[in-house]
């Protein structure tokens, strides 16, 4: 069965113009039917203060499509960008950070740069240097698997783009634009690049990715420059379109040419190239990764510091499984609360436990749908021992141990709870201890398994049971065969044994305000930072 094309928008400068663009969006999604998600390239916000913005901050109005932005390309619109690394803005509005990359279960890829080029240090808040263009490049094609992305997403035009192709009207691309985001669309080979600032439509023909009878033949990019929206002269600003994620397509339809595919823009002879100023070859630097999945329901953004200088895994991770219905946990879900996502690593992320029986306590979530730790893949599961590791090691340095437990029992979606525990409180095992008694006084039978076990070796997919990993690599496991308390892991870690803090047994005894919860994840951001194996991975 073939799959099914997504359907996306995306618009060129807002401007601050939200009521036009989104009641124009509502227009076209009445008459042709919803679309998944719609991307904005170039000034989100006008440089002046708006009323307007304030319904949709406050929540008055609400946009009526999952609506990515980049960032500022001007010191007057810095302010409404507070998090580098991506943020809500308003619901169902997404700042999606300085630069990093998106992608999900669906299997689209996305790289976006926000801002505008700059070669000059420090490089201001509303631009980007040759050090981040260098470190998406390093980050995405130091594989010999890389083929291309599926989209990429810059404000600034790319120099140059209007060479060999069609005519680009009023705008000179041999002075325009940025020579930066030419290299990189040069080296990301993207299927679909947008771009706006000019307040002009510009929609390139398709050029080759390949060098005909010298390369294998390869999928060709279709540049679109998108005007600015309400603009008088009615250039176009919007711009739908339909896509399936490329690793999932067959070879032989991706490198299908197009009739009207022109050479490469950015790809010229030694002469040309020789009067040309060369990019510097900078020192790299880490990008910030985003993943989200862009299945046809939905779209979902999660923020992390990216891979640094080693290049990524040439095997390609299998697609994740997607979700039957709304999920909590799947971080392509528009359901996560995503200001508590503290860190994004390829396969998993981690997040502030909500109502957390302390101010790190973290859950351990595949980015994909899977149930419980039987279910997952082998690539997922060595990504979720890495974070064991470093969670270990990281609340070691502060004077903690970590219990580690999984209920798979009336849950849809794995979720690994981690809580340190100060040294002070106790030995580890008092801990052991505390879950054997209670268990027995409860009539749950609490076996301990041989340490180096594989839990996939005891219960089989699907098995209801609950599982406890102590820091010295103890384990316990009960097999699930009618009921099961569902706050047990929280009650014995709360008991006067342990904590001491009972009143904190049932997590909805013990949420804070959004606010509160943003605060404990930026301070875990900072604090996890040195120990994050993301970074240098």
């Amino acid at each position: 069965m073939a799959q099914k094309p997504l359907r996306l928008l995306a618009c060129g400068d807002v401007d601050g113009k939200f009521d036009v663009l989104f009641n124009r969006v509502r227009t076209i999604q009445k008459k042709s039917g919803n679309f998944d998600l719609l991307l904005c390239v170039g000034n989100f916000f006008g440089s002046t203060q708006d009323a307007e913005w304030e319904e949709y901050k406050t929540g008055n109005k609400k946009a009526p499509i999952q609506t990515y932005v980049l960032g500022a390309n001007n010191q007057e619109t810095v302010s409404y960008f507070q998090h580098a690394d991506g943020c809500e803005l308003a619901e169902n509005i997404t700042y999606l950070g300085r630069k990093g990359v998106f992608t999900g279960s669906s299997g689209l890829q996305i790289v976006y740069l926000s801002g505008t080029e700059s070669l000059d240090e420090p490089v201001p808040a509303y631009s980007f240097s040759p050090k981040d263009v260098s470190s998406l490049r390093t980050m995405l094609c130091s594989t010999s698997q890389f083929k291309g992305v599926d989209i990429l997403l810059t404000s600034p035009w790319p120099k140059y783009v209007g060479s060999f192709g069609n005519s680009s009207g009023e705008v000179d691309t041999k002075h325009c634009g940025s020579a930066l985001i030419s290299s990189l669309a040069m080296s990301l080979k993207p299927r679909y690049h947008f771009a706006a600032l000019e307040k002009s439509y510009y929609e390139r023909l398709p050029y080759r990715n390949h060098v005909v009878l010298q390369e294998s033949a390869q999928h060709a990019t279709r540049f679109i420059a998108l005007a600015n929206v309400g603009n008088p002269e009615k250039k176009k600003y919007l711009y739908a379109f339909s896509i399936v994620p490329m690793k999932l397509m067959a070879v032989a339809e991706l490198v299908k040419q197009p009739p009207d595919v022109t050479e490469n823009p950015y790809r010229e002879s030694g002469k040309q190239a020789a009067g040309r100023k060369q990019i510097p070859a900078p020192q790299e630097e880490s990008a910030c990764q985003f993943f989200f999945d862009l299945n046809e329901k939905q779209g979902r953004k999660r923020s992390s510091t990216g891979r640094g200088n080693k290049p990524p895994h040439a095997k390609q991770p299998r697609k994740p499984p997607q979700p039957p219905g709304p999920c909590w946990f799947c971080l392509a879900s528009p359901e996560v609360e995503k200001h508590l996502v503290v860190n994004i690593g390829t396969h998993c992320y981690l997040a502030l436990a909500k109502g957390g029986l302390s101010d790190d306590h973290v859950l351990i979530l595949p980015i994909g749908h899977y149930q419980s730790v039987v279910e997952l893949s082998a690539e997922v599961v060595e990504e979720v021992e890495k974070y064991k590791a470093t969670l270990k090691r990281f609340f070691k340095s502060r004077g903690k141990r970590c219990v580690l437990f999984e209920r798979n029992y009336r849950s849809h979606h794995l979720q690994l709870q981690v809580i340190p525990v100060p040294l002070s409180c106790c030995v580890t095992g008092e801990i052991k201890d505390a879950f054997i008694t209670q268990a027995q006084e409860q009539q749950i039978e609490l076996l301990e398994i041989p340490e180096h076990s594989d839990i996939k070796q005891i219960a089989q997919p699907g098995a209801a049971y609950f599982y406890v990993e102590l820091d010295t690599g103890e384990k316990l496991f009960h097999r699930i065969k009618k009921n099961f308390p569902l706050q047990f892991g929280r009650e014995v870690l709360a008991s006067e044994a342990i904590l001491n803090i009972p009143e904190k047994a049932d997590w909805r005894q013990c949420q804070t305000s959004k606010d509160e919860e943003e605060a404990l994840a930026r301070r875990f951001r900072k604090d996890f930072e040195p120990f994050d194996f993301t970074l240098d991975d």
